[in-house]
């Protein structure tokens, strides 16, 4: 069944009116947009206001002697002020919404030539949500050569899932998105990738507070940064960066640097101070460490975030700073709440998007790039270009990825040691040794024991549930046995090292079979240990 062609728009009243003889040979986009030969209109609904009802019925009668075949339906739309956005889409919102529909017997048009901009802008929003299912059309004055027709037109299809170079191109400005916010890592673990890409639609989407949960050290800092640029890259703010961490300040100085102050507000309040709410202002504030702020302050805080306006040290005239709220914080604000340290009212406010940043130690499939962009960072930084030798970069990222590796400043502690091993490399080149020298000073720096790399080497080897159904006696004797097997060539070797004084005692010695025995129950093969090295 063929579906009748239904238009809907709105009555011109500058481009539709006319009178007498002459208005034929005006262009009234209306009327014209019914005289196409090619374009068969079965109904017409026309969108008026009530002042205007006499126009609109002469734009019927003129309709209807150019295309009588066309039904025209009336609904009157009031409007105070056709150019407040707020009232034309709700009163057009209103229409779409009462209307029936019938998608199966009617195909619909939406027309966007006439009525303010407002209108058609209301219009367009409409049909691209799917409130107006249909498509919309333009229609354009004749040439001057032909004055008097009815011009052209041109049908829109809003449905960009249909346009495969465009929705390709939106699919590649999202991914370039979430490349930016990773400052161009190609990182690979899995969970974080996605947590990149839904940061970077609410990041676009929304103004509201951020919160960003995670250890110290896990880029919560940079990610803050990164999006201020994306934001700023999108035309979403125009003010500052503005950064703080809330551990460095305490009191009145904490309610200077953020509230500011008028002159004589304290002892030392020499000048007046705006500060940094301030500063912020049509721009992104982020408190680092968050859960380190005084009530005072969260009170504050508070007020600020939910009124735009705060009251300086000393004064009593409120000022406005309207900016978005990037929070950090490697405190758990829950249990804060509960004792009473973090206000509830506040926590609330600003938990509406929270993101956990992981740290490196879970993340290990991206140390191997993160590497890479150290180096070049550090590049940029100096002018010098490092590279690592393929045995010392196989030598470094295999202590990396390994339990042994505790990363517990995170991408700080990578940072550094790429920096280190870069300063000390003999004509740019990182050594093994170099590596072996940063190795054992992450060890140190970690306070990492010889009996907790046992444990770590134990987990590794049995599981951590096996590992912690040991005694304390049964984990150093089996560490020293692992010891021995690592420094033995075979495992005959290695029972003679270990049965050395019981052997002499036994007819029969099979120090290879008594020792696979004991790795046995544990669970363990020789392969499997001299494989852990």
């Amino acid at each position: 069944m063929t579906r009748k062609r239904v238009v809907i728009g709105l009555l011109g009243p500058s481009l539709d009116g006319g009178k007498g003889p002459d208005r034929w040979e005006r262009w009234r986009p209306t009327v014209a947009l019914c005289q196409h030969e090619d374009l068969l209109i079965r109904r017409f609904e026309l969108l008026y206001q009530k002042k205007f009802a006499g126009l609109a019925r002469s734009v019927i009668d003129d309709i209807g002697t150019v295309s009588p075949e066309t039904e025209i339906r009336t609904s009157e739309i009031e409007l105070a002020d056709p150019w407040d956005f707020e009232e034309v889409y709700g009163a057009l919102h209103d229409f779409a919404a009462g209307y029936e529909f019938d998608t199966d017997r009617d195909e619909y048009l939406i027309h966007i030539t006439t009525g303010t901009h407002f209108e058609q802008i209301c219009l367009f929003l409409l049909t691209e949500s799917r409130y107006l299912p249909a498509k919309l059309i333009q229609s354009s004055p004749p040439s001057a050569r032909k004055r008097g027709g009815p011009g052209t037109y041109e049908i829109i299809d809003l449905d960009l899932s249909r346009y495969d170079r465009i929705g390709s191109r939106f699919q590649q400005e999202q991914k370039e998105a979430a490349s930016f916010l990773k400052s161009g890592i190609d990182t690979r673990n899995q969970a974080f990738n996605s947590l990149i890409d839904r940061i970077e639609q609410v990041v676009i989407a929304s103004s509201d507070p951020l919160l960003l949960m995670g250890p110290t050290g896990a880029g919560k800092s940079r990610l803050a940064r990164r999006i201020y640029e994306l934001k700023r890259a999108r035309h979403q703010v125009k003010g500052d960066f503005v950064e703080v961490n809330c551990a460095t300040i305490r009191g009145d100085a904490a309610m200077s640097a953020l509230f500011g102050h008028v002159k004589g507000a304290f002892t030392g309040a020499i000048n007046p101070r705006a500060g940094l709410l301030r500063a912020a202002d049509g721009g992104i504030l982020f408190l680092d460490e968050i859960g380190e702020l005084g009530a005072d302050e969260q009170a504050m805080l508070l007020r600020a975030l939910e009124e735009k306006v705060f009251l300086p040290m000393g004064s009593d005239r409120e000022v406005k700073s309207d900016f978005q709220l990037v929070a950090g914080t490697n405190r758990d604000l829950v249990a804060q709440v509960r004792e009473g340290r973090f206000r509830e009212d506040l926590l609330a406010r600003i938990n509406l998007w929270t993101f956990y940043i992981p740290g490196l130690k879970d993340r290990v499939e991206d140390i191997e790039p993160n590497l890479s962009y150290e180096l070049e960072q550090y590049a940029r930084r100096t002018g010098k270009r490092v590279t690592f030798s393929k045995e010392a970069r196989d030598r470094f990222l295999k202590f990396a990825v390994s339990r042994e590796a505790r990363w517990e400043g995170n991408f700080r502690d990578l940072n550094g040691a790429i920096v280190r091993m870069s300063t000390l490399a003999p004509g740019g080149r990182i050594t093994t040794d170099v590596v072996n020298d940063e190795i054992e000073r992450l060890r140190a720096g970690w306070d990492v024991q010889p009996e907790t790399q046992g444990d770590v080497l134990l987990e590794r080897l049995i599981g951590k549930e096996r590992l912690n159904s040991l005694d304390v006696f049964d984990r150093h004797q089996l560490v020293s046995v692992i010891k021995v097997c690592r420094e033995s060539h075979t495992l005959s070797e290695a029972g003679r090292a270990l049965f050395t004084t019981s052997r002499e005692k036994k007819k029969t010695v099979n120090d290879a079979d008594r020792l696979r025995k004991y790795l046995g129950r544990f669970g363990l093969e020789w392969r499997e240990i001299k494989g852990a090295e």
